[in-house]
């Protein structure tokens, strides 16, 4: 894992010519009503970025990824999007609340498998096959616009409820030799004040934040009841708002994903 310092060096700063190729690429996705374009038929993309409250170049890729979730701004793709908060920017001053070890180890086997020399963030990672720099606008919306012309199985998401401080549901697809169930629960943290840290002062936001992810393994798409729990189920202690549940799909030769789906659901 890189030091601090080094994650400092590879957290690339967007420059403003990248911020207006953004803009560009945002409003010939966008109809005259400032909302995405209408379209028949949009693939499902999963879009995870690694992010910390630590890192001072991770609030413009937060503020990305939630205008790519809001306005689904790339033709064609149905952005499923998460923000996944590692631990290593922890011991420079403030403890990102939302950072947790699997988090971390998830972005680690990512470095492996895309050959990366360290850690850094943020990352972008578009349907596990993929790796840009998030806060790169011209990058992320390149990666997600690619993503789109690789095909994806069916899977959907069943009788998706809370009990007992768990989310019961069940998922329904065709799973193919090597591949694996994920599932994911992610909240909206609206607002978080950081006092500490290369951001202390800001007052930051963040959209699908991931609290709970488990491996399922290669039989659990058969419609099967299917459980998600944690103590951040038990006690949510930063929203009141709907939590998304997101499934995906992933090759483990590969470590692409092949099918994803979302739902959301109320606390």
């Amino acid at each position: 894992m890189a030091s601090p310092a080094f994650n400092q060096i590879r957290c690339l700063r967007v420059v403003m010519f990248t911020a207006v190729v953004a803009v560009s690429f945002t409003f010939a996705a966008l109809g005259q009503s400032g909302q995405p374009t209408a379209s028949k038929s949009r693939q499902p993309v999963l879009v995870e970025l690694f992010t910390s409250e630590g890192c001072s170049d991770c609030p413009p890729a937060d503020a990305l990824l939630a205008r790519l979730d809001a306005t689904q701004f790339v033709p064609g793709a149905q952005a499923i999007v998460l923000s996944e908060h590692v631990t290593y920017w922890n011991r420079l001053g403030w403890r990102d609340p939302f950072s947790f070890d699997a988090m971390t180890e998830r972005q680690e086997h990512y470095v492996a498998r895309f050959g990366l020399e360290s850690s850094y963030t943020p990352q972008l990672v578009v349907d596990g096959a993929e790796q840009v720099v998030g806060n790169d606008a011209a990058a992320v919306t390149g990666a997600v616009a690619r993503a789109v012309a690789n095909p994806k199985t069916k899977l959907a998401i069943g009788d998706a409820h809370w009990t007992g401080g768990a989310i019961q549901f069940s998922v329904h697809g065709v799973v193919r030799s090597g591949e694996t169930l994920s599932a994911a629960v992610a909240e909206d943290a609206t607002r978080s004040e950081v006092a500490r840290g290369e951001n202390a002062g800001r007052t930051l936001h963040h959209i699908a934040v991931v609290r709970v992810l488990k491996d399922f393994g290669s039989n659990a798409t058969d419609g099967r009841s299917l459980r998600l729990t944690g103590d951040i189920l038990l006690h949510p202690d930063r929203t009141s708002g709907p939590v998304r549940l997101v499934v995906f799909l992933v090759d483990r030769k590969t470590g692409h994903v092949t099918a994803v789906a979302e739902q959301s659901l109320n606390w």
